[in-house]
């Protein structure tokens, strides 16, 4: 089999300094991670990172841009993730939506506490996102294009 990288999207949902983040389930224990996950077939990216957010937070987003695309692959060298970072706006939550299979908890934070804690966090890419979100890289949607058949 050829290898391939995962491709993955993740929401950046930023409220008065405090970043929306998810704890997770992860084989190093309880993680930190943006709403991400991987793309399914026939699927957009910004229809991945709008499924994912809800899916993980039970929040309904916009996308409004694209911070990054990311390239990372694990220190255990089996997985290289493709990350598609999109900064999004929260417009509403599901109360008492359930959340995906391993999500404990939606949580709040800022970078500051981020930086604090990066044992925390699921992967260099979560904090690095949040750093290029906060330093103003936004670059247009319009930017990856999406062509259905």
């Amino acid at each position: 089999m050829a290898w391939k990288p995962d491709v993955t999207v993740a929401a950046l949902v930023e409220r008065d300094g405090y970043y929306l983040l998810v704890e997770e389930h992860t084989d190093q224990g309880l993680r930190l991670n943006q709403p991400a996950g991987h793309l399914e077939e026939d699927e957009s990216l910004i229809n991945a990172c709008i499924r994912e957010a809800m899916e993980e937070t039970a929040h309904h987003v916009v996308p409004d841009y694209l911070v990054g695309v990311y390239q990372w692959k694990r220190p255990a060298g089996d997985i290289t993730y493709l990350r598609f970072a999109y900064a999004a706006r929260a417009t509403g939550k599901e109360e008492g939506r359930a959340l995906d299979e391993g999500i404990v908890r939606t949580v709040w934070m800022t970078l500051a506490e981020l930086e604090a804690s990066p044992e925390r966090l699921r992967s260099p890419l979560v904090l690095q996102c949040i750093r290029d979100h906060a330093a103003g890289r936004r670059f247009p949607l319009e930017l990856v294009r999406h062509f259905d058949n």
